[in-house]
């Protein structure tokens, strides 16, 4: 046995199925393999696709061809279409020995085509070689299978690393102020409801994909990361900012695109939900009339993921409770939001909304802010608040 042989573990535990509906060549088949391979036997076609299709298939096929009811060719092609069986090997072993019945098993998907009366050391080698032939076939293809299981789990592995850092920077921005964490889980599925309605629209669809909106939900918990850097006094502050200080709290949105944009070059290689958080966190502010900021850009030029962000936010802010307010009432949020359309909103992605107002309030109802969530942030605002005098 070659050093290849052993490798690919070529043992005598191999089956080799005879199939014949004479009982003579059966026995004269059988005597032959027996003491090399384990025989099983089938006297007709049916028969043969019964254990071919079993939990304990053969690994190779020698097949007769003139048998009644169901020839071998018939057979052959049943075992090639049958994703269970298709694998194994099929040596016609046939009194037919014309050019154009070789040529048919051939095509039917044999991998050789022997005739009577055989030569046994040549049929020997010829089922030797072929069984060779599939346990190398064999041993590849489990190894393709192991290499591609191995990527995928390195894939989830490295998505659940890419969720986990994004949740932590994101409650990172958010302990600094006084949104709490129920605001992350909430914009995302917002944006994520609001992207799924659009997909359809003649203005959305070629971009709404559903790898878009994946990276879409992936990257909305960084919509306010820039808000580590701006101070707790103004951060923090339970009323309305002075000019100058609301000129401050606006720099969150360039300090969020920045500190994305460092981690982008830090990488060195483009990652599709920074390059969408990038968008968000820089452009989530920007109105549709032009009157927003950082850029007072309008319509079409504000990124679609940071026009959608805009309408989540600004709904979640207005419904959500604050350690200094109680939260609006839905249908009032909801009309605030409806009279910023063509101002503040795309009045697309406002009618959207609209059809989706109860969705909004059923996401906000599952992710709502509870007592001790509201207790938890109350200590925290007056902890940074402490620290910050």
């Amino acid at each position: 046995m070659s050093t290849l042989e052993e490798g690919l573990n070529l043992a005598p535990r191999h089956t080799v199925l005879l199939v014949d509906d004479t009982a003579d060549n059966l026995t004269l088949m059988s005597d032959l393999l027996k003491d090399i391979y384990k025989v099983k036997v089938a006297n007709s076609g049916e028969k043969a696709l019964r254990i071919a299709q079993s939990g304990m298939p053969p690994d190779l096929i020698l097949l007769d061809i003139m048998m009644p009811e169901m020839d071998g060719y018939q057979v052959c092609s049943a075992l090639k279409s049958d994703a269970r069986t298709r694998d194994i090997p099929v040596i016609f072993l046939t009194a037919k020995s014309n050019p154009d019945d070789e040529r048919m098993g051939l095509e039917l998907g044999a991998v050789d085509y022997l005739t009577k009366p055989i030569s046994p050391p040549i049929a020997l080698a010829r089922v030797r070689n072929h069984l060779l032939l599939k346990a190398s076939a064999d041993f590849l293809r489990d190894k393709s299978a192991f290499l591609e299981q191995q990527v995928e789990q390195r894939t989830r592995e490295v998505m659940a690393i890419q969720d986990v850092t994004i949740l932590a920077m994101a409650s990172l921005a958010e302990t600094r102020d006084n949104e709490t964490g129920n605001h992350i889980r909430r914009t995302q599925y917002y944006v994520k409801a609001l992207a799924q309605k659009l997909q359809a629209h003649p203005r959305f669809s070629a971009t709404l994909t559903d790898d878009y909106i994946s990276v879409l939900f992936k990257s909305a918990p960084l919509h306010d990361i820039g808000k580590v850097g701006i101070p707790d006094r103004i951060l923090l502050k339970p009323g309305r900012f002075e000019p100058h200080e609301f000129e401050i709290m606006k720099t969150h949105t360039t300090l969020g695109r920045d500190a994305i944009e460092h981690a982008e070059n830090a990488l060195g290689t483009p990652v599709p939900f920074l390059a969408m958080a990038k968008e968000i966190a820089y452009a989530h502010q920007e109105k549709w009339d032009g009157s927003g900021y950082p850029q007072g850009i309008s319509g079409d030029d504000i990124p679609l993921s940071a026009r959608l962000m805009a309408i989540a936010d600004v709904y979640d802010a207005l419904i959500s409770r604050r350690v200094y307010k109680e939260g609006m009432p839905h249908d009032k949020a909801v009309q605030i939001i409806i009279e910023g359309k063509d101002k503040h909103f795309d009045p697309d992605l406002v009618d959207a909304f609209i059809e989706l107002k109860s969705e909004f309030q059923a996401i906000a109802t599952r992710f709502h802010d509870t007592d001790q969530d509201m207790a938890t942030k109350q200590e925290q605002v007056s902890r940074l608040l402490g620290e910050g005098q």
